[in-house]
């Protein structure tokens, strides 16, 4: 079988909810967890190290005999991925980057994914994955091979968070200033790694992300716009793994495309969007 694109595999990913029953083959399963082991899959754009813990489930029973929350709308998963954060701003967007990567390289094995956030009880993981002081599970995934037809729920549910409509251009790039919308035409090297960031997954479809691309087109701003009466401190924490996400969309996709560049936190002088825009971290081609 031919190894998917990483940027083909963007394109590609939708949230799996329904799974077959066929459990996970013995060799993905050594994949998968090589790959959670391997130090640098493990690294985040900071420099700093995530853990991921891949969690067998049989009946939502764990190896280890925890039993997992049965989740209505998951039906079938054999398996979960399952990391442990900080709570703070930077520790929450470097552990969904890496998170991330790791649901991304299942996709490129044909296991389907399902973010989540808000809808799993922490209790049932917290029994299963050792927590360090102040550390947390910010959210899960379940795995397992797509099925083929779609359960009516979960098309009632893509329809419901609208999982299918993103924004355009002009509502998520702007070019040198927030005062002016960026044209996909005029985004030059940076085209496809902002379009897989407009494509990549968010908590209920917000799309918080929001990028200034410089006008000499070598540093790239990643801003997010917080959605009003949604920014509690869950909705604060969602949109960070958000951001953590774009970020991660972003680089894979410059690293396929060999556009070499490096992450750095310095706030850029724009005057911003709104009162609900926050600065996270820029983009600088090397």
């Amino acid at each position: 079988m031919t190894t998917r694109s990483m940027i083909d595999t963007m394109r590609a990913r939708k949230s799996v909810r329904t799974f077959e029953t066929e459990k996970l083959t013995v060799s993905d399963i050594e994949k998968i967890t090589s790959f959670i082991k391997d130090e640098q899959n493990l690294i985040g754009p900071f420099g700093n190290r995530g853990q991921i813990e891949f969690v067998q489930v049989k009946k939502n029973v764990t190896d280890k005999g925890f039993k997992i929350g049965t989740y209505g709308f998951i039906k079938n998963p054999q398996a979960y991925l399952v990391g442990r954060s900080a709570n703070e701003k930077y520790a929450l967007v470097e552990y969904a980057y890496i998170f991330h990567r790791a649901t991304l390289f299942a996709a490129q094995l044909g296991i389907g994914t399902c973010w989540m956030g808000g809808t799993f009880t922490r209790n049932s993981f917290e029994k299963e994955i050792r927590l360090g002081e102040n550390e947390f599970i910010p959210c899960v995934t379940p795995l397992g091979y797509l099925k083929e037809k779609q359960r009516v729920f979960d098309k009632a549910l893509r329809y419901a968070v609208k999982a299918d409509n993103k924004k355009s251009w002009e509502k998520l790039f702007y070019d040198g200033t927030f005062e002016t919308p960026m044209a996909k035409e005029n985004a030059g090297p940076l085209e496809v790694p902002m379009e897989m960031v407009r494509l990549g997954p968010s908590a209920s479809n917000k799309q918080p992300w929001r990028l200034v691309l410089s006008e000499n087109r070598q540093t790239c701003h990643f801003f997010i716009e917080h959605t009003p009466k949604y920014s509690s401190s869950f909705g604060y924490l969602m949109q960070l793994l958000d951001m953590g996400i774009a970020m991660c969309q972003f680089e894979l996709a410059c690293q396929e495309l060999q556009i070499e560049g490096e992450w750095e936190i310095e706030e850029p002088e724009l005057k911003r969007l709104s009162e609900n825009t926050e600065y996270v971290v820029s983009w600088r081609v090397d």
